[in-house]
């Protein structure tokens, strides 16, 4: 699994980052480091789960727009000030799709989630095991596939995820493989059948 580097990162970056939203607080014009940095992955996590790349890029905007009208409320909690951001633009994408009643979309062809590596090995069932996978995940509550979604394809850290959720690390963890454990026995059940 590839690491993001702009989620995992030294306490080094984390101190300069924090240093730019200090300046941008009390300069909103020295906010483009924070913009250069973080637009691209939030660009590109808009556009994993719409099916309108033009949306995307107008969401993307929106969510810098509202961050920098923000930006005084912003706390440093010891993680990426994309985290923040991230949380920005999963309440943007979200109020999209209650505005536009689309569905998400999220793309399973470079996405291994370790506890069914071994299904997608085999390339002559490869699309049916991706489409069965796809059906099952359906199954998982709305909360079990926010946390796959954040581990797995968007690879957040545990503790990305629970600043981003509003949960303890550990919960994090407890709660991601119990979403894990419960697809795989969606799975595993439709496999067999």
């Amino acid at each position: 699994m590839a690491v993001n580097v702009y989620f995992h990162q030294s306490p080094e970056l984390l101190q300069e980052e924090q240093v730019w939203v200090i300046q941008a607080k009390a300069d909103p014009a020295r906010f483009e480091p924070l913009y250069r940095k973080y637009y691209d992955s939030i660009l590109r996590y808009l556009k994993q789960r719409m099916d309108d790349p033009e949306q995307a890029h107008d969401i993307a905007s929106q969510v810098f727009i509202k961050a920098l009208k923000n930006l005084s409320k912003y706390e440093d909690r010891g993680v990426p000030f994309g985290s923040w951001l991230h949380r920005i633009a999963k309440s943007e994408l979200y109020q999209s799709y209650r505005e536009t009643q689309s569905n998400r979309t999220v793309p399973m062809e470079h996405v291994q989630i370790p506890t069914f590596d071994t299904l997608f090995f085999d390339t002559q069932e490869f699309e049916y095991n991706q489409s069965l996978l796809l059906t099952v995940m359906q199954k998982l509550k709305e909360e079990q596939l926010k946390l796959i979604e954040m581990r797995f394809f968007e690879q957040l850290s545990f503790k990305e995820i629970a600043e981003t959720i509003g949960i303890t690390e550990n919960n994090a963890k407890v709660k991601t493989f119990r979403a894990l454990e419960k697809l795989r026995e969606y799975f595993l059940g439709r496999y067999a059948a």
